[in-house]
């Protein structure tokens, strides 16, 4: 798995706990996670941390972004891994500074929808992000 595919993972792994656990993970946890899942591969580990607090600061701005794209779909109604694989390919799409290219945004969330999500994770995530990266062009 490439660097920053799995870089991608434990940012979806440290999202998932955070959407899901009411009671914050004391930022020493968080960086251990990341360190030992990254094997203390420091360039990644600073991308994913970078990717972690991104999302989490601008949590609202992307859940609106993915309110308007998902079209008839609530956030609340998403599973948390399709709702936090969303959240982190709009993080990318709108907010990245790297400013990764689109389709590589796109396949990355697929494949993590297809390797943490249900059989239609995939569509879904896909779907979901042309719309947010659609609106970004709009702007």
């Amino acid at each position: 798995m490439a660097r920053r595919s799995r870089a991608r993972e434990v940012v979806l792994q440290l999202l998932f706990q955070w959407d899901q656990n009411p009671t914050p993970v004391p930022r020493e946890a968080v960086v251990r996670f990341v360190r030992d899942r990254l094997l203390s591969d420091a360039d990644m580990e600073k991308y994913s941390l970078a990717l972690f607090d991104g999302v989490v600061v601008r949590k609202d701005e992307i859940d609106e972004s993915l309110k308007t794209a998902a079209t008839n779909w609530r956030l609340t109604r998403m599973t948390p891994v399709d709702r936090n694989v969303l959240r982190l390919g709009t993080y990318e799409l709108l907010f990245d500074e790297s400013k990764p290219p689109l389709e590589v945004v796109i396949n990355e969330a697929i494949e993590l929808a297809k390797r943490f999500g249900s059989e239609g994770s995939p569509a879904f995530v896909n779907g979901v992000l042309d719309r947010v990266a659609a609106m970004k062009k709009e702007k």
